[in-house]
């Protein structure tokens, strides 16, 4: 059963600053970019759960989807997947979704 796919504001916001990261070096590397990911969310229309469960999150309805450098963070539910985050892997997943402090992320390193 196919599922739509929705994009949450944030995760717009997510992927509009990645792009425009991204064209600062390389206009062509960012057009290239925002292509795969939206051959890969429109994908998890029909296949919805290819992506793999996020460990740090240890929730099966929460999946995530690797393009580049970035994660794609995204819920499945029965009529529709959710995009809820674009983020780069080098930033602290947690922190990001809030659902830890800074202070809490500092205290780890």
């Amino acid at each position: 059963m196919a599922r739509a796919v929705e994009w949450a504001g944030r995760a717009k916001s997510d992927l509009r600053l990645a792009v425009e990261y991204i064209r600062r070096n390389s206009p062509e590397s960012a057009r290239a970019y925002l292509s795969e990911v939206f051959q890969a969310t429109r994908s998890l229309s029909t296949f919805s759960e290819r992506g793999r469960i996020v460990p740090d999150l240890n929730d099966p309805a929460v999946r995530q989807v690797l393009v580049g450098r970035y994660r794609v963070l995204y819920e499945v539910h029965p009529d529709a997947v959710w995009i809820m985050r674009v983020l780069h892997t080098s930033q602290d997943l947690l922190l990001a979704l809030g659902r830890r402090t800074r202070e809490e992320a500092e205290g780890e390193g």
